[in-house]
């Protein structure tokens, strides 16, 4: 018997928009925000498949993972309709974004989306970009009521202010944030972030959840598998990472099979090992 045959990934409701999803999902980055690498990027992307994860992340900005993914769709490997196939758009402008969503499907090979996110919004300048007459937000609004994409999100780890009023204000089904101890310990994005997204029905997605492998230090017992259990303890519905090998993907999966919630001493027994270091781990943050 196969690893592949003995593990079971829960399905949980994304939000309340009525579509369920896996509990973790194929980060965009790791082997996939790369170039060249087809055939270790191949070997993660069909691993994921085969231990029946249904969620894969992804971004124009990350390198060649949407051709990574692209290349595997096409072949008919998977069930499209097996699959919550996510992008973004950095652009802020309409037209920019619209040009990033035709470039998306083209090289996804596929005729939606079924989550498209207004990417890595860092200030308010950014914010009223997007808003205003010309923005972005008009081309993700206009992309979902045609059925090009059937949710739309947002995504950020700069500014929790800023993405709070991004939750607030916008039309959104979901949003993307960074959930890991150092989060826990500053605030704002699980603080306040999260349960405004909450409050609006909007799925919680979790990322930065290994701190991009800044985290992992093996020889005090901080590995992969107790951040995926702390980011899986927190209100999200999806916890996403980017893997660079099969056996990483492996990891990802038996952490929601084998999921049994940390209880809140041992959050706070990690949460103090980092505490010190906070501001400086939180480096995503820009500062």
């Amino acid at each position: 018997m196969t690893i592949s045959e003995t593990i079971t990934i829960p399905q949980v409701p994304f939000g309340s928009i009525g579509v369920s999803v896996t509990r973790v999902g194929l980060g965009g980055e790791g082997v996939l925000r790369t170039h060249g690498r087809e055939e270790e990027a191949r070997s993660v992307i069909e691993k994921a498949l085969d231990l029946g994860i249904g969620y894969y992340d992804t971004a124009p900005a990350y390198s060649g993972s949407e051709n990574y993914l692209g290349s595997v769709w096409k072949s008919g490997y998977f069930d499209r309709n097996s699959i919550f196939q996510t992008s973004k758009s950095a652009s802020r402008d309409y037209d920019g974004a619209m040009r990033d969503l035709r470039e998306t499907l083209s090289k996804l090979g596929t005729d939606h989306l079924d989550l498209w996110q207004i990417h890595d919004v860092r200030t308010m300048g950014d914010f009223a970009e997007i808003s205003g007459p010309g923005g972005a937000l008009q081309a993700f609004i206009e992309a979902k009521e045609s059925g090009l994409v059937r949710h739309i999100g947002v995504t950020g780890h700069h500014d929790p202010e800023v993405l709070t009023k991004c939750v607030e204000e916008w039309p959104l089904d979901s949003v993307l944030l960074p959930v890991n101890p150092v989060e826990g310990i500053l605030g704002g994005f699980l603080t306040k972030t999260l349960p405004a997204a909450k409050s609006k029905g909007m799925a919680v997605i979790a990322m930065k959840v290994l701190g991009g492998g800044h985290y992992l230090v093996p020889e005090q017992n901080l590995t992969a598998p107790i951040y995926l259990r702390y980011a899986l303890s927190q209100p999200v519905d999806v916890v996403i990472v980017g893997c660079s090998t099969p056996a990483e993907v492996e990891e990802l999966a038996l952490a929601a099979h084998s999921f049994v919630p940390m209880s809140r001493e041992d959050q706070q027994a990690l949460l103090e090992g980092f505490r010190p270091h906070a501001r400086s781990l939180a480096f995503y943050r820009g500062r």
